[in-house]
């Protein structure tokens, strides 16, 4: 897409010389993202900043939300990336900019002075697309946002100049749905400097890196829920004071109010002191009277030879309560599947229902379709 318009009205907004941008999916069959000048926003959990952007959530596991992000929470989001990533760049656009990924590639650019790159989406997200586009940046430094699915598609079969153009990136970030290790190994193996990240919308994007949370940023575990506070959380959620109020916060403090977001995420801390996300609190399947983390158990699935992907999730059952069901892509059998569990899980954690499907759902972001993941699972037989 021409960046150019979009990149003019943000710069307005972050400059305070315009208003608001609010940024949603392409409508009528257009390939160009709906942006929307907003000259009123609200109800507002912090007002010590105009807002400048307006993005959806992913809507992946129900209605999107229109959340609102400040001058200043864009700004320190901005600086926080620079400071852990070791300098500003130059940035490659490769991600919808109706989403916060995206669209913090334009914001970051505009702070740091320089002119991103876009890669031709038109055709779906290709190798060849990443890697022509990646061959026109200028700068010496040079930055990319990729989903996991995208950097699985740059590695499945690489050409000597798309591993060229990767390794030239000084941080490819990482972030958007669950990571395998299996992916970052082969990463690093190849010779791309991957930086994982954690955050939403709702805190101006990632704002965990590799565990570490960026300057100004504070993370707390509340009964094993990740609450992330500090200077890039968002300011609310449009016209939406109800769910505002549920996922946000304001606490007072010596150094003045320090506005929270609360996740539905679980977490921990690992021994080097980083955070571990764990998944989703609605993730837990109860099956049997046991607990079971269907992202453990994708996580497990990806390590069975032959499969790429997988998505896991609790299908309700009269005997089990839930039963554990898994949507699988890849060249395996399901006795191949479960041979391969059998060695990796608890009996209890070894999914009941299997559906092979040619790849998993994504929406826009990257992230899995739940929705439709979900229906399809309860449709699968036992």
């Amino acid at each position: 897409m021409n960046v150019d318009p979009l990149l003019k009205v943000l710069a307005a907004a972050l400059a305070g010389d315009g208003p608001a941008v609010r940024l949603g999916p392409p409508t009528d069959g257009s390939s160009e993202p709906l942006v929307e000048l907003l000259p009123d926003a609200g109800p507002l959990v912090r007002t010590d900043s105009p807002i400048a952007v307006v993005v959806s959530t992913s809507g992946s596991t129900g209605q999107p939300k229109q959340t609102q992000l400040s001058v200043d929470a864009l700004a320190a989001s901005s600086m926080g990336t620079a400071i852990a990533l070791g300098g500003e760049g130059q940035w490659l656009l490769a991600l919808p900019v109706h989403y916060v990924a995206g669209v913090q590639v334009l914001v970051r650019s505009l702070f740091a002075g320089t002119r991103p790159e876009s890669v031709d989406t038109t055709n779906g997200f290709t190798a060849e697309a990443f890697t022509a586009s990646a061959l026109e940046m200028t700068d010496r430094i040079r930055y990319t946002s990729l989903v996991p699915t995208q950097l699985e598609r740059l590695l499945a079969d690489p050409t000597p100049e798309t591993l060229g153009v990767l390794r030239r990136f000084q941080a490819v970030l990482l972030g958007g749905s669950p990571i395998s290790e299996g992916l970052l190994d082969r990463a690093r193996q190849a010779g791309v400097r991957v930086v994982t990240t954690y955050g939403s919308s709702e805190t101006a994007g990632g704002c965990v890196y590799d565990g570490v949370p960026l300057e100004g940023v504070q993370v707390s575990l509340r009964e094993g829920r990740i609450w992330l506070g500090g200077d890039t959380i968002a300011s609310g959620y449009l016209k939406a004071p109800e769910l505002t109020e549920q996922a946000f916060a304001l606490e007072e403090t010596e150094d003045g109010p320090l506005a929270w977001y609360r996740t539905d995420d679980e977490g921990e801390w690992a021994e080097d002191g980083t955070l571990r996300v764990l998944g989703r609190l609605d993730d837990v399947i109860i099956t049997g009277g046991l607990k079971v983390s269907a992202q453990r158990v994708a996580d497990r699935i990806r390590l069975v030879p032959g499969v790429r992907d997988a998505f896991v999730a609790g299908v309700d059952d009269p005997e089990w309560g839930q039963r554990v069901c898994a949507a699988v892509a890849g060249a395996c059998s399901r006795e191949e599947l479960l041979a391969g569990l059998a060695g990796l899980l608890e009996a209890h954690a070894i999914p009941k229902s299997v559906l092979f499907v040619p790849e998993i759902p994504l929406l826009a972001t990257g992230k899995p379709d739940r929705q439709l993941l979900q229906r399809l699972l309860a449709a699968t037989d036992a």
